[in-house]
């Protein structure tokens, strides 16, 4: 058959054969090309492009964007919202027969030729809204020869496969309007401070003719241009029958209506920012790079007038003791019931990417011990807030502790070694309890240590623990014994708008209801009159000072203070970020402690915190300490009744407190007799004394809480004679 076709062909007059060749070759090559452009488009549409880039916004509860994080700052529309009017001045300037083409409008691509020819030079294109689309996101770095038919394989390949509707959509959302704006939406935000769903007639028409050159038309920087630039697309779209000449006249004689608000610098928020970054990273597994491109809605637990007063405070240099510039510090601040974060300063001058002290390990110094200790002590039958512990020097296998004051009182209450913060007293005790007993208890707590010397009891840590698992153990105390886990996300919301992750409060039952509130007691008796008094808040706190010394120099190298209120708790740490000979505070715990009553009481001017702890149910109050009186102007007398009935009495000046005990002690040889005592009042009867024979009496008060006597009261004599004071014992 090919023989009998090849015959017949050479028949034909070579003049003739080689057109119908040529002709032929031509026409095949022409469908092999059609169909390579028709079907090719495959091959040039990158499917991952076609999910735009979008900017993940942080926003507080009460709807105020905090920050943005992107690559390109854009935010996804959907088309539905928009208004007809505002798509209409788009496709009246960029694309009249959008709606007609197929991907290509080659009736545009001639008219654009013939006038390309008759003037010599390029002064019209032709690309259609979907030729922009494939040429804004598959073909942005491409600089080849064939890059025009590549867009228009890609069109054609749009056209096939999307709707016209889906297509303007990712036009809308892609294009850039200048000043950083991708998208519609983000453009609308810029230069008129609304969504894009509330765009007017010539507001979308000014949008509209900024995609030939949003720089060249900006209505920021050249306002007259992009005046008739705007007046311009309002034209194309009455040629369009978009609009009646009323309408147009009517819209070319508003002003360009800018309301590009001055974005406010809010440099208190960077360092929750950068805890939100990380909380995203870590728990729900959103690295930066998806943050930036996928969309989300990220909401947060700060309160944002909280966090800048604590930032603004933050720069008052009089709180950052030290003896050269650079004193450092951070503060974190949560509601102990839920585990919400309010609060996070991670430096005095944080900025995104520097060292966020928030999670920097420090030790804690004397802040360790009622999480360390007392708190698992009391949580033992035989320690509890009056128990009596040695306080005195003492060796345990070579490792001695001192108090800072260097004063010992031989033995103390756990509640009186809690408020004066004794070091003895704290080792000792953690040498009762077990050093493994105590790890278990700040496992529960969140805090994971290596160490195992009694030198922990004192906050002495190999790496030391940051100011945020800090605030996760103390929460315990102001939460009926129960930890909860801090976190700064409250809800995350996808691209879609749909519910990705909703914050759960998570507790650990650690101490029980009694011994956290027994704490809550002496802790806020520790901010009263013990070693946490520096400074004003008038309403209640609880809290806990610490202060290590400098390993160098006579100095301090860290000062805390965590404390909590009926609501929040908190840590202040501050110090050098390098310690060496250069670098230390001046002094110590007294500032962080002052610092965290000045940043309550600020917060408290703008909304009211909680005047008073409440007890919990079921939880026995903590008594008060009792304060043993020195007893004054004994005296002693006898009473008569009856001729044969005499009796003595013996008074005396004590105390206000009723709960005060007096122990009277007659003077023997050998061993003095207690012969009695009395609760509350300033005289005891005797009964049945000789008449003629002398007797000695002294008081001494009594503390019925930790079961110890003060100091003996002057000797008295009674004696039928005459009655006269003894010198003391």
């Amino acid at each position: 058959m090919a023989k009998i076709w090849k015959e017949k062909i050479n028949t034909i007059p070579l003049f003739i054969r080689i057109p119908i060749i040529i002709c032929t070759s031509i026409l095949l090559l022409g469908m092999i090309g059609y169909a390579f452009i028709l079907y090719g488009g495959r091959l040039v549409v990158n499917e991952e492009n076609l999910v735009l880039n979008a900017a993940t916004t942080i926003e507080t509860k009460d709807g105020e964007v905090i920050g943005t994080l992107y690559r390109e700052n854009r935010h996804l529309v959907d088309i539905e919202s928009l208004p007809d009017h505002v798509l209409d001045a788009f496709i009246a300037i960029e694309d009249k027969r959008y709606k007609d083409h197929a991907g290509v409008d080659f009736r545009s691509v001639m008219r654009a030729v013939y006038k390309d020819v008759v003037a010599m030079q390029k002064v019209e294109g032709a690309s259609t809204i979907t030729q922009q689309v494939a040429k804004n996101l598959f073909l942005y770095n491409d600089k080849t020869w064939m890059r025009k038919t590549k867009e228009v394989m890609a069109s054609i390949y749009l056209e096939r496969n999307f709707s016209k509707s889906r297509i303007l959509e990712l036009y809308i959302n892609s294009i850039y309007f200048g000043q950083g704006a991708y998208g519609i939406e983000a453009a609308s935000q810029l230069y008129f401070s609304k969504p894009s769903s509330d765009l007017s007639i010539s507001e979308g028409a000014l949008l509209a003719g900024m995609v030939k050159a949003p720089n060249s038309y900006s209505p920021i920087h050249h306002p007259e241009k992009a005046t008739k630039r705007r007046n311009v697309v309002l034209e194309a779209m009455e040629d369009a029958k978009l609009l009646d000449t009323k309408q147009r006249l009517h819209e070319q004689g508003k002003t360009l209506g800018l309301s590009s608000e001055e974005r406010e610098d809010k440099p208190w928020v960077d360092s929750y920012l950068d805890l939100v970054m990380k909380e995203a990273v870590e728990n729900q597994q959103l690295s930066i790079n998806e943050l930036k491109r996928g969309g989300y809605r990220i909401i947060v637990n700060m309160d944002e007038k909280a966090q800048k007063i604590a930032y603004n405070q933050f720069q008052n240099g009089d709180y950052f003791p030290g003896n050269t510039n650079g004193v450092e510090g951070a503060y974190v601040m949560m509601k102990h019931d839920t585990g919400e974060i309010i609060t996070a300063i991670g430096g005095r001058e944080y900025t995104l990417g520097d060292l966020n002290r928030v999670s920097v390990k420090r030790q804690p110094g004397s802040t360790f011990k009622p999480i360390a200790v007392y708190g698992p002590a009391m949580m033992q039958e035989n320690f509890k807030a009056y128990s009596l512990i040695p306080d005195q020097l003492m060796d345990h296998n070579g490792y001695q502790a001192k108090n800072v004051d260097g004063n010992y009182d031989g033995m103390v209450s756990i509640y009186d070694a809690i408020v004066r913060s004794k070091n003895t007293s704290a080792v000792w005790l953690l040498d009762q309890i077990g050093i493994s007993y105590a790890k278990n208890y700040l496992e529960r707590m969140g805090i994971s240590i290596t160490d195992d010397g009694l030198a922990m009891a004192l906050g002495g840590l190999r790496e030391g623990i940051t100011p945020k698992e800090i605030i996760e153990a103390y929460s315990a105390f102001g939460n009926s014994g129960k930890t909860v886990q801090p976190t700064t996300i409250n809800r995350i919301y996808s691209q879609d708008n749909e519910l990705l992750y909703q914050m759960e409060t998570v507790e650990r039952e650690v101490f029980s209801p009694q011994v956290a509130w027994d704490m809550t007691e002496i802790l806020t008796q520790t901010v009263q009159d013990g070693t946490a008094a520096y400074g004003e808040y008038s309403k209640a706190i609880a809290g806990k000072t610490g202060t290590t010394q400098h390993p160098h120099v006579n100095g301090v190298k860290d000062a805390w203070f965590v404390g909590y209120t009926p609501e929040y708790v908190s840590a202040l740490w501050m110090g050098y970020d390098k310690s060496d000979a250069d670098h230390y505070l001046t002094s110590g715990s007294r500032y962080p402690t002052e610092l965290t009553k000045k940043i309550l009481s600020e917060i408290d001017k703008e909304k009211a915190l909680v005047g008073e702890f409440t007890k919990p149910a079921n939880v026995n109050d903590l008594p008060k300490p009792i304060e043993l009186p020195q007893i004054a102007n004994v005296r002693a007398s006898y009473e008569f009744s009856g001729l044969s009935f005499v009796k003595g009495k013996i008074t005396w000046d004590g105390s206000a407190d009723e709960r005060v005990v007096y122990r009277v002690y007659q003077d023997n040889p050998g061993v003095d007799e207690r012969i009695g005592e009395v609760t509350g009042t300033s005289e005891y009867i005797i009964d049945h004394v000789p008449l003629f024979q002398s007797s000695r009496y002294y008081v001494v008060p009594y503390d019925p809480l930790t079961k110890l006597e003060g100091d003996h009261s002057d000797k008295v004599e009674l004696s039928f004679q005459w009655n006269k004071k003894i010198g003391g014992l």
